[in-house]
């Protein structure tokens, strides 16, 4: 035993400090971690990011701060790190790419709910598709289309391609476009155009509403008219100036022409 005891003693006492320490490590490791982890939900928590964004965020940077320690204790014992973190990394880049398109998708979802361009309740058009968005998902956003149609749109385009957020602002700009035939009184048609239009309680007084001759097109002179409404209530002045128009004109002694054309004949 004595002679077993001096052979192996100076190991033992070398492993030994050495695993000793390692579990200090790995013991005071783990709990800085759970400290930061929770600090940063707590912060993430105050900035009020999305409640589905939270958790997973927490988890991943855990996960990846425990891995941190551990592989540091693991070099405390002296084992040789730098093959395992070549491999670590190979493997990651692997998976990486195959799974290049849903990491996009994962990319995309964490910056729309960082960043919040849009969020649930609003009307966008977006990647070809108008609707309400429905959910926000992690991979993927809901929207329901005006005919009740659920659509998912992959936020790695979402996030990146062009979109348009038509519940931002309180009000929004309806414009028409109508025409009346050449040789009518135009004064007269600009006069009862605002006067169809200032008929609407909807359409608001400031700005108020703007109508000017805009173009002499090949079988109409045509009037622009802009109207500022309440957001909510854009479409509903929109289809009744339309109608309004239509069963109005005749009336007021204007028409709306039709499209034509001279055609000379020479002998």
């Amino acid at each position: 035993m004595e002679n077993i005891w001096n052979e192996y003693s100076p190991l033992i006492v070398a492993y030994g400090s050495g695993l000793i320490y390692a579990l200090l490590v790995l013991v005071i490791g783990l709990w800085i971690v759970s400290i930061i982890t929770k600090s940063i939900k707590k912060l993430m928590l105050k900035g009020e990011m999305d409640n589905s964004l939270v958790p997973f965020l927490s988890s991943l940077i855990s996960t990846i701060l425990k891995v941190l320690v551990v592989i540091s204790a693991l070099g405390m014992l002296g084992i040789e790190m730098t093959s395992f973190i070549a491999l670590l990394g190979a493997a990651g880049l692997a998976v990486g790419m195959a799974l290049s398109g849903t990491l996009q998708n994962f990319a995309g979802g964490v910056m729309i709910l960082v960043f919040k361009p849009f969020k649930v309740g609003n009307f966008i058009d977006a990647q070809g598709y108008m609707g309400t968005v429905k959910e926000i998902q992690i991979f993927n956003t809901i929207l329901t289309s005006v005919d009740n149609k659920t659509i998912f749109i992959p936020n790695g385009g979402l996030s990146t391609g062009a979109m348009v957020n038509f519940s931002t602002q309180a009000t929004r700009r309806v414009d028409w476009t109508f025409g009346i035939a050449y040789g009518e009184d135009a004064d007269k048609a600009k006069e009862v155009l605002k006067k169809f239009v200032l008929s609407d309680e909807r359409v608001l007084s400031d700005p108020e509403p703007f109508i000017a001759l805009n173009e002499l097109a090949d079988s109409s002179v045509n009037f622009v008219v802009r109207a500022w409404v309440e957001a909510s209530d854009y479409w509903g002045v929109y289809f009744a100036m339309n109608e309004k128009v239509y069963k109005n004109f005749e009336k007021e002694g204007l028409s709306i022409p039709y499209p034509q054309m001279d055609v000379h004949i020479e002998k």
